[in-house]
C-alpha cells in the first residue's frame, strides 16, 4: 500500500500519528490475511512497536505485507513501514508489526488457515520466529497479571 501524508494525519509538528500508521498497518494486513486465507479475517493482536524515525506531511508512506506463519485458524504477517521523501526519492524504515489475524466464517467462527509454502532458509527463520511470539502471547494469556495472583476472578 501507498499512502500521501495529510495534514489530517499529523500532530501539531507535522509528524505523522502512530495511530494512523496502525490504522494503515491493520488495513494491509489485513488485505494480505484476506488473499492468503481466501476468507474475513479478523485481527487478533499487534506486537510490540518502536517507531523508528517520523514521516512528515508531505511525504509518503509505503507498507508492505507477506504472511510469516500459519497455524491452526490463524496466521502472523509482517507489515514493513517505509517513510520515502517523493521528491528525492529516499526512503527510511518507520516501524515494523508482527499482527496476528484469525480466519473466521460467515458467522465469526475460526475456521482452518492453508498452510503456509516454506522454501527458503529466510521463511523457515520467519515461521520459527513467529512460532516463538505466538507461544510467548499464549503464555501470557494464561497467567495472571502482575500483583494478581491468588487474587479470586
Amino acid at each position: 500500500m501507498t499512502e500521501y501524508v495529510l495534514p489530517t494525519h499529523t500532530n501539531v509538528f507535522g509528524s505523522i500519528f502512530g495511530g494512523q500508521i496502525l490504522a494503515w498497518v491493520d488495513i494491509c494486513a489485513a488485505i494480505c490475511a484476506q488473499r492468503h486465507t481466501g476468507e474475513m479475517a479478523i485481527t487478533a493482536g499487534i506486537d510490540q512497536l518502536s517507531f523508528e524515525r517520523p514521516i512528515r506531511v508531505g511525504q509518503v508512506v509505503r507498507l508492505a505485507a507477506r504472511v510469516t506463519a500459519t497455524f491452526k485458524t490463524s496466521l502472523e504477517i509482517l507489515v514493513e513501514v517505509e517513510g520515502e521523501d517523493a521528491k528525492t526519492g529516499e526512503r527510511w524504515p518507520c516501524v515494523r508489526a508482527f499482527v496476528t489475524f484469525v480466519a473466521v466464517d460467515g458467522q465469526l467462527l475460526p475456521i482452518p488457515v492453508p498452510p503456509l509454502e516454506i522454501t527458503t532458509d529466510e521463511e523457515r527463520a520467519l515461521v520459527e520466529a513467529a512460532t516463538a511470539r505466538r507461544s510467548e502471547r499464549l503464555s501470557r494469556r494464561s497467567r495472571p497479571p502482575k500483583g494478581m495472583a491468588g487474587t479470586a476472578p
